[in-house]
């Protein structure tokens, strides 16, 4: 966009005789009050008869339908048939050994490297694919593991990490090239996809759980199921944007499908393939905490543990190394992947590529695990442990002691939990339970018209009416209440942040390393210091999910913000406009769309943690897949997942206008 074409944009946004609207905004604009006026005939002629037949609030009972039977055969039937049933006797057994062994395999051999040999072998490799840099954060990562006491942890978790990401990979390519190389697969997979990747993990836990049994193998199928999706998803995409001029120049050179495939599409997707991978280790890692529920060793059962006797300080322990090892595999195959495509000359002298550099570090890691062994340190030496747990815990007892009550003038933290529930929670849930669900019905397809097309809207209702057929309506409300409480703060502070880092590099810069710390805090350290400071309850359940989806929105929004078009912010700035003028009548229509990704990243966000905040009294949906899980009830944990998949849906569908509304054809 030049500057001649933005000039005339910016002079109607900013000028002080702007004309009115355009005949396309004007129609945009009359399409969305006809969609209202269309909606409200049709309400005037529907609500009466609905509320003949079904009087009252609440979803009616007649039109529910109930599963606790068929899914506590179904359970039966696997606790039944668990042991003799070929399916699982010659099939699922044998995965469950491969399972076991894989990770055995992975862990028996980084103890017989020891902490020397793993520590140069992740350093070597970091700096071989991505630099000095990032093998210093790795070196310096496995030195604080090894200080905090947490190194046969952190091997457990690693060694569980290797198999699970392989995997992961693995199924996730496959996915995903059925999905790019056909179109109907491609549309077939993508409701399954989204469903993968929305619906919690703790309601697919206890499916797993009554399969496979505690331990490692139900684990890491969890895993899997939860970070395959954005390895398909990438791949797919890869594949389905390769350049149709180079495929039509290999197809006119008589490649077959195969050889097209080989030389030109997967070279072509390298940079998504890999960004995919590291999608899917970020995934990974952020199931290490829900896993350990189900068997998983390593740091987050350390966590996990920390979490049941509100213990601030064990709990931060295990999770230094977690974020660690999540940024130091971030940071790696973010290098690898802007490396990719680079020149000769890019990559360093002649011996410090091919398979000569990878001998040498591989030699140099078996010299340095010998040496290790050799002086019979194998496991990190007890003498250079760091206890952090006692003075983290102190402080957490001096911030209760002085900020849970008796703050002058503001009050403590228990009264601002207390009069976010009062006044916020409480409203909000009784407003919604209160509504009838026809009316809550007509809400949604009204919003989700409005923004985007009847499809939307018909997905929305439909995502809203499968809610009260399977009989949880009134927790759903509950879950919605502190769901859209959560995200409004969120996105307060989000654009706050995001909108002062834009502006700032100094102020990007200072807040980068705290959002990386943020983003990679497993879900479930956030709950343990709010507990701390707001006792149980659905307030510190949106305070956690507050925290955690907060580094998303802010990044999206600096993100967007800055990559407006600088041909209209400098007509804007020749016109006199002011800082102000700049940001709310140019930056921010122009990064509309970025800010919309923002809204549906807050709303996936904090609807996961507002689940797990079931574990701390935050009740709801969250409250009936931890009790489904905890008492095996494949009923009560499997219906509050669907109707949490449901919720999900219908947010995403009326926070994200479709490409068809974006682009103004209108539905």
């Amino acid at each position: 966009m030049s500057t001649a074409s933005a000039r005339p944009a910016v002079q109607r946004g900013l000028g002080a005789d702007a004309p009115k609207a355009g005949p396309v905004q004007a129609l945009l604009e009359r399409r969305g009050l006809a969609k209202l006026l269309l909606l409200a005939v049709a309400a005037a002629v529907l609500i009466p008869l609905v509320h003949a037949a079904w009087p009252g609030a609440a979803w009616p009972s007649a039109l529910t339908v109930d599963l606790s039977g068929p899914l506590g055969k179904t359970s039966d039937w696997i606790i039944n048939n668990r042991d003799n049933h070929w399916l699982f006797v010659y099939f699922l057994g044998h995965l469950s050994n491969a399972v076991v062994i894989s990770v055995r395999a992975v862990y028996l051999l980084l103890l017989a490297l020891g902490w020397t040999g793993v520590t140069a072998g992740v350093t070597l490799i970091a700096w071989r694919v991505a630099g000095w840099r990032i093998a210093a954060t790795a070196l310096v990562s496995l030195l604080v593991s090894g200080a905090l006491g947490m190194w046969v942890p952190t091997m457990q978790t690693l060694a569980l990490m290797v198999v699970a990401v392989a995997a992961s990979v693995v199924v996730g390519a496959l996915l995903g090239l059925a999905a790019g190389l056909s179109e109907r697969l491609f549309r077939l997979l993508r409701p399954v996809l989204d469903t993968m990747q929305v619906l919690p993990a703790f309601a697919y836990l206890l499916p797993v759980v009554l399969i496979f049994g505690i331990g490692v193998p139900a684990a890491l199928l969890a895993t899997v199921i939860y970070a395959a999706p954005p390895m398909a998803r990438l791949t797919a995409l890869g594949l389905r944007g390769a350049d149709p001029e180079v495929l039509e120049a290999v197809s006119s050179l008589g490649a077959t499908g195969r050889q097209r495939l080989l030389t030109a599409r997967l070279p072509l997707a390298r940079k998504e393939l890999l960004l995919g991978v590291n999608q899917t280790i970020m995934m990974a890692l952020s199931m290490v905490v829900i896993a350990s529920m189900i068997g998983a060793a390593g740091l987050g059962d350390r966590v996990y543990q920390a979490l049941a006797s509100v213990d601030v300080g064990a709990a931060l322990s295990a999770a230094i190394p977690i974020v660690l090892l999540a940024i130091v595999m971030d940071r790696t195959t973010a290098a690898a992947g802007a490396r990719i495509g680079a020149t000769a000359t890019t990559a360093g002298p002649a011996w410090l590529r091919g398979w000569q550099v990878w001998t040498g570090v591989a030699a140099l890691t078996a010299l340095l695990a010998l040496a290790g062994r050799l002086t019979g340190s194998a496991v990190w030496p007890g003498a250079w442990f760091v206890d952090i747990a006692h003075p983290v815990n102190d402080f957490k007892e001096w911030m209760v002691d002085h900020l849970y009550s008796g703050v002058p003038v503001i009050g403590g933290t228990a009264d601002w939990a207390a009069h976010f529930t009062n006044w916020v929670l409480n409203p909000l849930r009784d407003g919604l339970t209160a509504l009838p669900w026809y009316g809550t019905l007509l809400i949604v397809a009204a919003l989700a018209w409005v923004i985007g097309t009847w499809r939307t809207a018909l997905t929305a209702v439909l995502a809203m009416a499968a809610i009260g057929v399977l009989g949880v309506w009134k927790p759903s409300m509950n879950t919605l209440s502190q769901v859209l409480a959560a995200l409004v703060v969120t996105l307060v502070l989000g654009f706050g942040a995001g909108i002062l880092a834009s502006g700032s590099k100094r102020f990007e810069a200072i807040l980068r390393p705290v959002l990386d710390v943020m983003q990679t805090m497993p879900q479930f350290v956030y709950l343990i210091p709010v507990v701390a400071l707001f006792a149980v309850g659905r307030a510190p359940a949106a305070a956690a999910a507050v925290v955690y989806a907060l580094p998303a929105v802010i990044r999206i929004t600096t993100q967007g913000l800055r990559q407006v078009d600088p041909a209209a912010m400098e007509s804007a700035r020749s016109l006199g406009a002011t800082r102000w003028q700049m940001l709310r009548q140019v930056q921010l229509p122009l990064a509309r769309p970025a800010l919309l990704l923002a809204v549906n990243q807050g709303v996936v966000l904090v609807l996961a943690v507002v689940i797990i905040g079931g574990l701390v009294g935050g009740g709801a949906l969250g409250y009936d897949v931890v009790t489904g899980l905890a008492t095996g009830d494949l009923a009560l944990g499997l219906v509050a997942g669907v109707a949490i998949v449901c919720l999900g849906l219908m947010l995403d569908r009326v926070t994200q206008p479709t490409e068809r509304r974006t682009t103004g054809k209108g539905a």
